[in-house]
């Protein structure tokens, strides 16, 4: 009978181990183009392919993940792409400090479509970028400028940011709001949607380097603070400020939130990806195999986590379902 029992149940831990769902939460790497230097990312859903922004090449990149085929897309001369999402229209979007210019990529025909910045934003130092709910593109310039282009007209205003140089991450509400954060000016800055006037948003923490901001599914703003390696939590409704420390003498560059609402960031210091769970206030881990990662920004998509090694050559994934780690 002890023998039948054991026999049982390892054929059933053989069977859980398998199931969906049950996946190791341990990175798995992609080697890309050697020398792009990629440097952000966005999933399409489903089993469609990961772009990047090969920043060193001027290129937008593709990968498989299931066959690790990786194509890629140039961009034209002087080309140096920096942020990339996907459009509600289902295009690939870039924000682009070469040309000066927004970019878009048809994901069928692979025709590239640019939107030049205006004179008076010369060197804008294009970083992110977000869509609102009006179909209309929303970036930042690192050099002290933010600004709004709509596709369908082609019309593109830019603003000077209320306290110069900084504007990074941006991020949409589920509300539709605009957010970004400056890290040069240590703060993120709430947006008019109507008139572009930004108001500026003070975390608790001084000269906390604010880099990167990223919207939960209940409209709280995570930041990550390059400066003194910390998360902070901003909920406009209430208007309350919440701060961590990560493990260790850290730096945070990148932050997203998973569709569990788990904040995931990236720390210089430690060399790898990090996962905040806010209910339990726990940190975890999940250091690179190689040194030098430099993960500069994450995305994903439903249970995927994504990233890109832009110190390697390479991109990182790993499984968001909370199941792996019991």
């Amino acid at each position: 009978m002890a023998i039948r029992n054991l026999t049982f149940l390892l054929f059933a831990l053989a069977f859980l181990t398998q199931a969906p769902g049950a996946i190791a939460a341990d990175p798995s790497y992609f080697a890309v183009t050697s020398g792009s230097h990629p440097h952000d990312v966005a999933a399409a859903p489903a089993n469609g392919p990961i772009y990047y922004t090969a920043q060193k090449t001027g290129k937008l990149g593709m990968l498989d993940p299931k066959s690790g085929k990786v194509d890629e897309i140039p961009l034209g001369d002087d080309s140096a792409p920096h942020g990339v999402i996907i459009g509600p229209d289902n295009a690939v979007w870039m924000t682009d400090s070469g040309l000066n210019a927004i970019v878009r990529v048809d994901a069928g025909s692979r025709s590239v479509r640019t939107w030049a910045l205006p004179k008076e934003a010369a060197d804008a130092n294009l970083n992110t970028l977000t869509f609102d709910q009006r179909g209309r593109v929303w970036f930042t310039g690192q050099s002290g400028f933010y600004g709004r282009l709509e596709p369908a007209t082609g019309m593109m205003k830019v603003w000077k940011a209320p306290r110069g140089v900084g504007p990074y991450g941006i991020t949409t509400t589920p509300a539709g709001e605009i957010y970004y954060a400056s890290l040069a000016g240590n703060h993120i800055a709430h947006v008019n949607l109507e008139t572009g006037a930004a108001t500026v948003i003070e975390p608790p923490t001084a000269r906390q380097g604010a880099r990167r901001i990223w919207s939960d599914s209940k409209g709280k703003l995570w930041v990550s603070y390059w400066n003194t390696g910390q998360v902070g939590r901003y909920d406009p409704a209430t208007r309350a400020w919440r701060e961590w420390k990560l493990p260790g003498k850290a730096q945070a560059y990148a932050v997203w939130v998973d569709e569990q609402d788990k904040v995931w960031l990236t720390d210089f210091v430690s060399n790898a990806l990090i996962r905040f769970d806010p209910v339990s206030e726990t940190f975890k881990s999940f250091p690179s195999d190689r040194e030098g990662a430099r993960v500069r920004q994450l995305a994903g998509r439903a249970k995927e986590v994504w990233g890109a090694e832009s110190g390697n050559d390479r991109l990182v994934s790993i499984s968001t379902d909370s199941r792996a780690d019991e």
